[in-house]
This record gives C-alpha cells, sequence and structure tokens, in this order.
C-alpha cells in the first residue's frame, strides 16, 4: 500500500509540473502575440515617418479575407503577393525582404489559409477559378484603395499556379507579373526532386533515408507516403524553403509561433488550415497541369525568379516554362545563393532588380 502510495504521488508531481509548463507556455505564447503589425523601420531601427503597417480584413467574393500591407510610404506602387501551400508572412517579419522599401506591398492570405481560414467552410469551395476570382476583385479593390491605374502582381511558389492565369486573363490590372518559384510542371518537378534527394542521400551514404525515399518514389503518380518525407527530405538537403534552412519544425514551425504580428488564435488558424490543405489546397489541379500547354501568352510583362537549389518546384522547369512564354518584355532572374525564397535569402539583389523595374515602368509610363 505504501508502494502504491508513492507512486501516485509521484504521477501526481508529474502531471503538476507538466499543467504548470503547459500553462507557462500558453502565457509566453501570449505575450508575444499582441497580433498587432510591427511598424516599418529604416536600417537602424528608426519607425520611418509617413510609413504604415496594417492588419485588414475584407469581403472578397462572399468571404472574409485577410492581409497584412506594409509601405516605406503612400506614393509606393502597390505589389499583390499571392503565397503557396501557406501564408510566409511570418518569415518576412524574421528575414526581411524589405519589399516595403519600394512598395506598399499587400501579404494577402488567401480563402482557406492563415487568417482567412475558416473552418466551418467547405474545401471544395476552395478552387483554382475561385482563387483567381479572388485575386481579381482585391486587385479592383486596391487599385481603387490607393489611386492606382495598376498594380504589380507577385506569385511564390503554389501562389505562382493561380497568380499568372490572373496576370494573363486580366492583363489591364498589372504593370507587371513576378514569379518567384515559378510552377511549370508539378508532376515532373516532383520526379526531379525525389530522384535528386535519392541520389543525395546515397552519395553520403544515408542508406535509411535512402530506402525510405525508394519505397515512394514518384513517377506518373505520386504515393500518399512520399508526402510523409518529402518536407523534411527536401529541407535536410537545402532544397527545400531556404538553402539554409534544414529544418521546418524550426524554420517554420517556430519562427510563426514566435511572430507578434499574428493572436494565439490566429497561429492556431494558420496551422489548422495547413493540415486540412496539405501541400496546396489545390494540389491536384497544380500536379495534373503543365502550364506550358495552356498559360503562354501575356500582354505584360513577365519576370521569373528563381533559385539556382530550388527542387520544391524545379527552377530548372520553370527556365523551359520561361523560353515558351510570348510577353512584350521578359527576363529570367537566378538567384546563385537561394533555393525556394530568393526573396528572403538574398533580399538585397532581389530589391535592386524589382527597383529596376519601377524605374522603367515610371520612365515608360511618364
Amino acid at each position: 500500500m505504501i508502494l502504491k502510495i508513492e507512486e501516485m504521488r509521484t504521477i501526481m508531481i508529474i502531471l503538476l509540473l507538466l499543467s504548470t509548463l503547459l500553462i507557462l507556455l500558453l502565457l509566453v505564447l501570449i505575450l508575444i502575440s499582441p497580433g498587432k503589425p510591427s511598424p516599418v523601420k529604416d536600417r537602424e531601427g528608426k519607425i520611418i515617418d509617413g510609413s504604415f503597417s496594417e492588419k485588414v480584413f475584407e469581403d472578397i467574393n462572399g468571404s472574409r479575407q485577410g492581409m497584412f500591407i506594409r509601405s516605406s510610404r503612400r506614393s509606393n506602387p502597390v505589389l499583390l503577393y499571392v503565397h503557396g501551400g501557406m501564408p510566409d508572412y511570418f518569415l518576412d517579419r524574421k528575414y526581411n525582404s524589405h519589399l516595403e522599401r519600394i512598395f506598399t506591398v499587400v501579404w494577402w492570405e488567401q480563402r482557406g489559409s492563415g487568417i482567412s481560414y475558416d473552418p466551418l467552410a467547405s474545401v471544395e469551395d476552395v478552387t483554382t477559378e475561385q482563387l483567381i476570382e479572388d485575386i481579381t476583385t482585391l486587385a479592383k479593390i486596391l487599385k481603387q484603395r490607393f489611386g492606382k491605374d495598376r498594380i504589380y502582381l507577385m506569385g511564390h511558389s503554389g501562389g505562382t499556379f493561380v497568380a499568372i492565369k490572373a496576370a494573363s486573363l486580366h492583363p489591364e490590372l498589372y504593370y507587371a507579373y513576378f514569379g518567384v518559384a515559378q510552377i511549370s510542371n508539378q508532376l515532373e518537378s516532383e520526379k526531379l526532386a525525389c530522384n535528386y534527394m535519392l541520389a543525395k542521400y546515397r552519395e553520403q551514404g544515408r542508406r535509411k533515408m535512402e530506402n525510405r525515399l525508394v519505397k515512394v518514389s514518384v513517377s506518373d503518380t505520386i504515393p500518399s507516403a512520399y508526402y510523409g518525407i518529402r518536407d523534411k527530405a527536401m529541407h535536410e538537403l537545402g532544397i527545400g524553403t531556404m538553402h539554409g534552412m534544414k529544418s521546418v519544425v524550426t524554420g517554420l514551425f517556430l519562427s510563426s509561433l514566435l511572430c507578434r504580428d499574428y493572436t494565439p488564435g490566429e497561429k492556431f488558424k494558420m496551422w489548422q488550415a495547413k493540415i486540412r490543405s496539405g501541400v496546396s489546397i489545390i494540389w491536384k489541379d497544380i500536379i495534373d497541369t503543365d502550364l506550358k500547354e495552356s498559360v503562354t501568352l501575356f500582354k505584360i510583362p513577365v519576370y521569373f525568379i528563381e533559385g539556382r537549389f530550388d527542387y520544391t518546384c524545379s527552377s530548372v522547369l520553370a527556365k523551359e516554362y520561361f523560353e515558351m512564354i510570348e510577353a512584350p518584355e521578359k527576363k529570367f532572374i537566378l538567384f546563385e545563393n537561394s533555393a525556394h525564397s530568393p526573396m528572403f535569402e538574398e533580399s538585397e539583389k532581389m530589391i535592386d532588380f524589382l527597383e529596376s523595374v519601377i524605374k522603367e515602368d515610371v520612365a515608360k509610363h511618364h
């Protein structure tokens, strides 16, 4: 009986410690999550006069959708940023793309994602066509709000799949389209990535990872078990989100929890949405489509911005797609030290290029 009492006491102490730790973690999360957008600052860390940073919600085609808008000055041209599988505004707060220096940048969290996620809404409501319609509607809202004739459109990763279609369908809304980690033929991209990872693990003598990939190799279909190893392997080998980001947990999950611009509830919604949607909420469309066969004609300039180490969306396939595009102007820019996110990995080079585009456009239209 004495032994049982001691055991119960030990269990109670452990449970108490765990409960206390959980409460402390929740308190810390609340303290570091005021949910107020951080101000725009200069290189010395001082808030820029005339700058603004805000969290905005708009009714877009019957859906309440949120976005973060940041700018060093109200006269900046407007850039609508279309994210991929999940919003990455929190990465901007950590790695600083500095897009707000030259744009009024709108970090839109699209239908079914991030702060726009509605757990009661049906997944079937989020289609490729609906997202394109949302982009078009939001572009018109932004034009009116900021008094612009046109805006710039930038897609990243999975966001490029819908953004490039929107640019092709409604060129009258945009000065130019920027495709960062542009999707082209994603099924072929997954094959290339899988083969690359297999070769690398074999070269490193890491038989366990090699064998796991052999069992889920991508061919004309993608085995569901492949997704259980895909992100881990890509990040370990430097071909994922960033060339130097080796872990999804520390690189993405913890970074999102530490971002002060979201409330605790918004952080929970972000990952709830991600778990529900998987790689992308429109992944089947993305996998089933070769954009080289359907979206090649443009009436506005098109710029592809690619990282040399990117196998998440193959930069090699993006170049093949780029060669088939017809546009009044087009450029393919390769970032030698980047993987999937050049705007965070080589931000100064990115800003220099984007600023040169803006200056050319200003000269053309004046």
